[in-house]
């Protein structure tokens, strides 16, 4: 998946599935699955598959997640692109971006923030590149220098609801690879709740964090082959 110029707010997944995990805030470490496919990969009508008229079929789906013990939905039609604006449009949109910073020692640079281990990223500020943003918002959380950006890895998505007037956010994240090799003292931004900023080995990040994070960092380790 590439990333899409940030005037663009329709930003699809380009190959007709969307997997999106969506997170209780009262409990940060449950997730459920929504899935948007072609028609063809799901010719059964049951609870998990559903098969998609208008909009209020995605209210439905999304209903369902929300208030019942059902894990995975899996949303098909003819055209997937219709589903994904449909389900785009149901949303307030938040674009961030960030980084999988290696070093020398093939390491990965963490965030410890709120009990759990996370990967440094940020809302785009006005008129800001994804690129732009996905550097500084590194540099910002970690207080590391001489970034050298490699290449584009993927995009995550999550939805939360706004604790001020309830919105109905659907934020999206484009992760990018980036280099770092010199030494310099790692600073957590203590004023947006980061306590911790570590270097982590492949066995420290299935050992350590794993077992103590986000879905989506999981799935974007996994896209870069970290894991």
């Amino acid at each position: 998946m590439a990333p899409v110029d940030s005037q663009h707010p329709h930003r699809r997944p380009n190959n007709g599935a969307f997997l999106h995990y969506f997170r209780d805030l009262a409990n940060a470490s449950q997730y459920h699955e929504f899935i948007i496919r072609n028609s063809c990969n799901f010719p059964n009508d049951d609870e998990k598959n559903i098969a998609y008229k208008d909009f209020a079929t995605i209210e439905m789906a999304l209903d369902i997640l929300e208030n019942s013990s059902c894990k995975s939905i899996n949303l098909y039609g003819e055209d997937p692109d219709k589903i994904w604006d449909d389900f785009h449009d149901s949303f307030t949109n938040i674009e961030a971006a960030g980084g999988i910073v290696k070093n020398d020692e093939n390491k990965i640079l963490f965030i410890y923030r709120l009990g759990k281990w996370d990967l440094p990223k940020g809302k785009l500020e006005p008129n800001e590149s994804l690129e732009h943003a996905a550097v500084r918002e590194v540099e910002e959380e970690t207080g590391i220098e001489n970034l050298k950006l490699q290449n584009f890895i993927g995009s995550t998505y999550h939805t939360y609801k706004e604790r001020e007037n309830n919105a109905q956010i659907l934020k999206t994240t484009f992760w990018y690879l980036m280099k770092n090799t010199d030494s310099k003292e790692l600073i957590p931004q203590t004023e947006e709740g980061i306590t911790k900023v570590e270097w982590k080995s492949k066995d420290e990040i299935l050992s350590d964090v794993l077992p103590n994070t986000f879905k989506n960092i999981e799935l974007i380790l996994k896209e870069a082959k970290i894991i």
